[in-house]
This record gives structure tokens, C-alpha cells and sequence, in this order.
């Protein structure tokens, strides 16, 4: 009779040091996976951009860091836009609407990116009197902004262009959705413009900075499908200048939403 005790134990030790290859073998898929993700939710869901000008002052200041919602109105096929001329889409989700701060790709040269809010959908007709913007033939108002608010973001902005008397800081009632808009009452070539016809599947754009903003007055209408999705956030505002010697930190910008 054979004695169990005897038989050799068979547990595999789950400690035991695996081969160099193998391991090393097991962390580069790993991170090869990790990346795979990352690049897929960057091509169809969430994208970083920074902002290099500034045409969305008051809203968007210098060296702003935002996230951009991607799926806010198409769902891409990952990586598609890298290897075609158009994404390959497989959710087509609402038109952007007016008042939203979209990111596309410059119609005159799509290897830039502009960051504008919408102003006309297809089939507005979108005009400006006298620095008043005016859709369909109604006016959208703005107020004055109030002088501690105006004090505050005037004092964010560092360049000496934006610290001229004759700049002013409104809310701009567009529609439904009110937002940040600046004007400078010297500037007399922007104060007209249009009416004009929004065609189908473009949009017309301009910045919240109206008298400094290279935009749809200027060179046409954006290409639905030359749009990349909807700013949420501000994430960080850095500037850094080198040539002009500046550091600019905006700690109290970081979660801003946009709207």
C-alpha cells in the first residue's frame, strides 16, 4: 500500500521568477493594449487642444488648454480619419447648434485648426448692423457686462492690445444661450456685414473677440463634415514666452466649462 504522503506535491508556485523574454514579452503587449486605448479615445471621443490665439477672448484667454467632445456629434470609427479623407462614421448625432464652440478643420487649409462659435445653421441668414448680429432678421442683444466681472477678465488678459479704452466686454443673448462677447467701439471696418445665406450642410462662425476674429466674414463657411466636436472644458491655461520672457499661470481657469 502506497503511502500519499510520498506523492510529490503538483501546486504550481505562483511566485516563481518567469523568464526574461516572456516578461518582458507580457509588459510590451500590455502596453501596446494601454496605447491602443488611449488612441481610439483620442480619434473618436475626447481630444486635447490648445489655444494659440486670442479670437475667443473673453471666453477662451491665451495658452488655454481645453478637452473637445468628439462624440457630441458624430461617433467615428477609431482611426479612421487617419487613413481617409473623410471619418467613417456609424452615429450621426444633432447639427452643431448655434451659440456651441466647435473645433474644425480650416476650410482654406485642413491642416490647421480653428476653434469658433457657431452663429448661423444651414439655411440662416446671418447679418451684422452696426456691431449688433442679427439671425433671420432678429437681433441678438447685448448688455453690458458688469464693471467688477469686466475688471477681472481684463486684468487676465497680459497683452497690451486687450488693455485699450475703447474694448468692452458684453453678453451677447444668442438665442437661448448667453456668452461672453468683446468689442472694441474703434473699429469701424467690422461693425456691418452680410446678410448673407447659410448654405446646406456649412456653418457660420465668428469669434467671441468680434473685432479681432479671422472667421466666417473673412473666408466662407465651415464644412459640417470638417468639424472635429464641441469644447467642454479648460483643463489648464499655460503661457509660456520665451522671446517675451513670460510666465503666465491661470490656476483659477483649471475645470472652467464652456459655453
Amino acid at each position: 500500500m502506497t503511502d500519499k504522503t510520498d506523492i510529490p506535491a503538483q501546486a504550481t508556485d505562483m511566485n516563481a521568477k518567469k523568464p526574461p523574454k516572456q516578461s518582458a514579452m507580457e509588459n510590451l503587449i500590455s502596453l501596446g493594449l494601454s496605447l491602443l486605448v488611449v488612441f481610439a479615445i483620442r480619434s473618436s471621443v475626447v481630444e486635447a487642444f490648445k489655444i494659440p490665439s486670442g479670437s475667443m477672448i473673453p471666453t477662451l484667454l491665451t495658452g488655454d488648454y481645453i478637452f473637445v467632445n468628439k462624440f457630441a456629434y458624430n461617433f467615428n470609427v477609431p482611426f479612421t480619419e487617419w487613413f481617409l479623407d473623410k471619418p467613417l462614421s456609424i452615429v450621426h448625432r444633432d447639427i452643431p447648434k448655434r451659440g456651441d464652440i466647435v473645433v474644425f478643420k480650416y476650410p482654406k487649409d485642413e491642416s490647421i485648426y480653428f476653434i469658433k462659435r457657431v452663429i448661423g445653421q444651414p439655411g440662416d441668414v446671418v447679418e451684422l448692423r452696426d456691431k449688433t448680429l442679427y439671425i433671420n432678421s432678429k437681433p441678438m442683444e447685448h448688455t453690458d457686462l458688469p464693471a467688477a466681472e469686466s475688471d477681472a477678465i481684463f486684468k487676465k488678459m497680459e497683452e497690451p492690445k486687450y488693455q485699450q479704452p475703447t474694448l468692452h466686454l458684453y453678453t451677447e443673448h444668442l438665442d437661448t444661450k448667453d456668452h461672453l462677447l468683446m468689442l472694441d467701439t474703434s473699429a469701424y471696418g467690422t461693425n456691418n456685414f452680410g446678410p448673407i445665406t447659410v448654405p446646406a450642410d456649412h456653418l457660420f462662425v465668428m469669434g467671441d473677440n468680434r473685432d479681432f476674429s479671422n472667421d466666417s466674414r473673412f473666408w466662407g463657411f465651415v464644412p459640417m463634415q470638417n468639424v472635429k466636436g464641441r469644447a467642454m472644458v479648460i483643463w489648464l491655461s499655460l503661457w509660456v514666452s520665451f522671446s517675451d520672457s513670460q510666465f503666465i499661470f491661470r490656476p483659477e481657469r483649471i475645470g472652467t466649462i464652456l459655453h
